[in-house]
């Protein structure tokens, strides 16, 4: 069974810390477990890092010893994988025009340059602007009980 690859944007992460949303956090955390059995591979572009940092940070006001326990966890755990490099050909083929957000560009050129990768995100216009771009988005699979 070949494993595939999830390129995860900022919104899935900060749903899966926080109870904004319970049922994004439910399908971020089977996304994360199935990573930790190397079921799948979690790719996290170093943006998403940062933005994850300036969110809790400024918005939930999350002080900041245990924001970094939290990014030691989340990089410690098998199947995640941090992705420095970035493609910048294919982000400035996105971006502004394509995708207007920059950091989205960016999980989208990791993806693209990551064959056969899905993206994890909950943002809607984002995840029309992927499918219009010919990229997968994640689709968990739900439980029907």
């Amino acid at each position: 069974m070949k494993r595939y690859t999830v390129v995860i944007d900022t919104n899935a992460l900060i749903s899966f810390v926080t109870d904004r949303n319970k049922d994004q956090q439910d399908k971020i955390a089977a996304l994360f477990e199935n990573a930790a059995g190397l079921r799948l591979s979690v790719l996290c572009p170093q943006n998403v890092i940062t933005e994850f940092v300036y969110v809790l940070d400024r918005v939930y006001n999350v002080p900041q010893p245990v924001i970094k326990d939290m990014i030691d966890n989340f990089v410690a755990m098998p199947g995640i994988e941090i992705v420095h490099e970035v493609n910048l050909k294919i982000l400035f083929s996105y971006w502004p025009d394509k995708i207007q957000d920059y950091g989205d560009a960016i999980v989208a050129s990791v993806c693209t340059a990551k064959k056969k990768a899905i993206v994890a995100t909950f943002d809607r216009k984002f995840s029309a602007a992927l499918k219009k771009l010919g990229l997968s988005v994640w689709q968990p699979v739900t439980s029907t009980g």
